[in-house]
Formats: structure tokens, sequence, C-alpha cells
């Protein structure tokens, strides 16, 4: 790509179909003493973005033992001025020394004439967005070398602009730049509660072949004005609803890498990774359930295509 801004990383380890957790700077301690006990893990990758110092060296020494997941905040794939390449060169000098499993961003703005805001901000989705995200994501990816998992976000509100619902513009967005899906479980059932649309719906719409990840966190009741939404604010135990929702994704999707968020009012390691515990017994459930499907699948080929039995000749 022009500029010559292209990550060269080779040896990414790669990231089972498993519970990982995020990596917090308050767990570190206990993460080592424990003996790096998460399957794998993820951080956000605005916080990496430093040629050195003791955050980016306990990275380092997790990443030797363990995969890891880059998830950033900050392209900015919605934005019409296109994505920051001085954000992006540093993105790539941290993925060249870390060599994700995987990397992740977000389907949504938040920069403005230069002017970074404090927000994931939503995008309306109609034919001239998803062409403006379309051209943002080929130059990320020209650049990092490697497919982005594109994450649906939350939300609160929907545009009366908008022509393409969330789930087909994903799909097309992965159609045609073959990008992946980061699929946030939790996202889906928090925009289904305040936009009054079947998360199992929006399920179905989802092209399980794009699907690389699964996210899970918990989310939050507030009052904006007189209504009452509720929010992903990351800060509790994913709830019933969400599990139950998780449980019907795996079903119809299949088992992916799935990671337990928990960014505010974090709790101690341990409930963190009981969380984790919770996820692997779903996916293990799936997998049961897809290994005894081929199981009947296979003897239910058998039985049509056995042979009659044939009298011995006398």
């Amino acid at each position: 790509m022009p500029g010559g801004i292209v990550s060269t990383g080779t040896h990414a380890r790669p990231i089972p179909a498993v519970a990982g957790i995020g990596l917090r700077e308050q767990h570190i301690a206990a993460f080592f003493a424990g003996g790096l006990p998460a399957a794998w893990v993820e951080v956000h990758s605005e916080n990496y973005m430093v040629p050195g110092g003791p955050r980016l060296a306990h990275l380092e020494r997790v990443r030797r033992d363990r995969p890891v997941s880059c998830h950033g905040v900050g392209l900015s794939l919605g934005s019409a001025s296109g994505v920051c390449r001085a954000h992006l060169a540093r993105l790539c000098a941290l993925f060249d020394r870390v060599e994700p499993g995987l990397v992740s961003e977000h389907l949504s703005w938040s920069v403005v004439d230069g002017a970074y805001l404090p927000d994931l901000l939503p995008l309306a989705y109609t034919e001239e967005a998803l062409d403006l995200v379309r051209r943002n994501i080929e130059m990320v990816q020209e650049a990092i070398g490697r497919p982005l998992l594109i994450e649906n976000p939350s939300s609160v509100l929907a545009f009366a602009a908008s022509e393409i619902s969330e789930p087909e513009f994903l799909a097309e967005l992965a159609r045609r730049t073959g990008c992946g899906i980061l699929l946030d479980v939790n996202n889906v059932y928090v925009s289904s509660v305040n936009l009054g649309f079947d998360p199992h719906q929006y399920i179905d719409a989802i092209p399980a072949e794009a699907v690389g990840q699964y996210h899970l966190a918990g989310h939050a009741k507030v009052d904006i004005g007189t209504e009452e939404v509720i929010i992903d604010d990351h800060g509790s135990r994913v709830s019933a609803a969400v599990w139950s929702l998780f449980d019907y994704t795996l079903a119809g999707i299949g088992p992916r890498p799935t990671l337990i968020e928990w960014d505010t009012r974090l709790p101690e390691l341990g409930e963190l990774l009981d969380e984790a515990r919770l996820a692997d017994a779903a996916l293990g459930r799936a997998k049961s359930m897809k290994a005894l499907g081929r199981a009947k699948s296979t003897k239910a080929l058998g039985r049509a295509c056995r042979l009659p039995e044939v009298a011995d000749a006398d």
C-alpha cells in the first residue's frame, strides 16, 4: 500500500475455540502467580502501542506461553476522513512485536476533523456507509496482512436513514472485503432489548463462516430521560439471558474462540476465571452436540448405503 505500512509478523499462535479473558494490569500479579490460568488472553491494542515499559513486558511474557488477541478501539472504521495512517503504523508495529492470533475492531466511528471522541459512535447503515467502511477495512487489512474481525456494536437508537439491517451490513462487509465478524452476543442482546427486535433472527442472519470470535460480557440498566435502556458496561457477570442466547448461537454457528469481557468494576481474577469456565462448559456442550450429530448422520448414511444381503448360492 502507499507509504509502505505493512505488518510482517508471520508466527502468530493460533487461538483455540475455548474461553479466554481480557488481560488487565490489576490482575497481572495474580495471573503470573497462578501459572497463567487462562487458555488465551485479549488486550486492547491502544494500551500497548508503546516502544517499551512494564506493561508491554508483561504482555510479551504472557505471549511466550499463551495465544494473544488484540482488540482495537481507535481505528474509527466509520470515519469519512479515513483511517489515521500514524495510528495504523503503530498498530502494525505492535502486531509485529506481539504476533496476535486474532485482531479486531469495532463497527463505529470516533474521529472527526482530527479530534478523537471518547465514544464508539454508531453509523447509519446505508450503501454509502458500506462503501466507506469497506475502503477503510481494505486499507487496514492490506497494512496488517491478515483479515480483521469486525465487532457488532451495542445500540440504544436506530437511524431512520438506515437502508440495510445490521447483520446484513456485517455480512456484506465480510463478502466484499474478506474480513471476519467478531460476534458480541451481549451486544446483540442489548440492542435487541433497546430497539425491540428478535435477537435470534439477528443471529440467524449472520454468516457462520465469517464468524471468527465471540465476546460475552455483562450489562446494566440505566435511565435516559423517561426511558430505561441497557448498556454494555462490561461491569458484571454475563446475564442468564445472554448465556441462553450464546447457547442458541453455538447451536447455529458453532464453537469459536470466546472472550469474557470485564472492563469496569473489575472483580478478583478468580471470578473472571469462573465466567470463563461457564463459557467453556457451553462450548463443550456445543462440541458434544456437533459430534453427536455427525455420528448420527454417519450412522444414518451407513444404513441408507448398506447393500441388501444376498443368500448364499446353492
